[in-house]
């Protein structure tokens, strides 16, 4: 009888932690990574960085929803303009122009994953829902003297002559998007996870006026964004 209560003993032990991450309601993740842009958004961004964090409620063991804070920055590459050194005209010169845009976003998300053990190391998850993003989006420049810039993805489209003298734009933009994507984890209790998402956000209207749409070859542009986080991190 002895040896029977130690062997079931034993066996209630062995199957503990497993019950016990089975019966987990809700995790945390955080995580950071590169963010590459994707379809027309690559042309003024280059490919920049992430951070994220996030908590996830699993309604089931293998459904949940869940809300997350992400954090893009991405620099743009740096474009020749000519520069007058008066809004009348005069000699103009090389001058050149830096962009940087930063995305704060906060996304609600329903993930549905494989149902978790401690007889798997190795699972996987997908996830997708929609979200609030602010867009902000800044032009600098080390130039002196005055140009004419537009570029729809930078949110700004000057009709005329501006003075260029370190921060010549700063536009903001606040936006509604969704993503889908998905991810594999490693682990059992804490888990290392590996993320993709596709991100599309529904961004404002540009308008070039007339005599500068011929710079951008259209008389008006949706500033929508596409991008495409890799998220390395944790959820415990």
């Amino acid at each position: 009888m002895r040896k029977l209560l130690a062997a079931a003993f034993g066996i209630l032990l062995m199957a503990a932690p497993a019950r016990a991450q089975d019966d987990k309601k809700y995790d945390i993740n955080v995580g950071f990574g590169p963010t590459i842009p994707t379809g027309g958004f690559k042309d003024s961004f280059n490919t920049g960085w992430n951070g994220a964090i996030g908590g996830t409620y699993y309604v089931t063991p293998t459904v949940g929803v869940g809300a997350e804070y992400m954090y893009h920055h991405m620099d743009g590459p740096s474009k020749v303009i000519s520069v007058s050194p008066t809004p009348g005209g005069g000699v103009a010169t090389a001058g050149t122009l830096e962009s940087n845009q930063q995305i704060h976003s906060v996304t609600f998300n329903v993930i549905a994953r494989s149902k978790p053990s401690d007889s798997h190391l190795v699972g996987g998850y997908a996830i997708g829902g929609f979200g609030y993003y602010h867009r902000k989006i800044e032009i600098t420049t080390p130039s002196v003297g005055y140009a004419t810039v537009c570029d729809p993805y930078w949110l700004i489209c000057y009709p005329a002559l501006v003075p260029v003298d370190r921060i010549i734009g700063d536009r903001s933009s606040n936006d509604f998007g969704i993503n889908i994507g998905g991810g594999v984890t490693f682990g059992y209790h804490a888990k290392f996870y590996v993320e993709t998402r596709f991100h599309y956000v529904w961004g404002p209207e540009v308008n070039p006026p007339a005599g500068i749409s011929s710079v951008t070859g259209v008389s008006n542009f949706k500033a929508n964004a596409q991008y495409l986080p890799i998220t390395f991190g944790v959820r415990f």
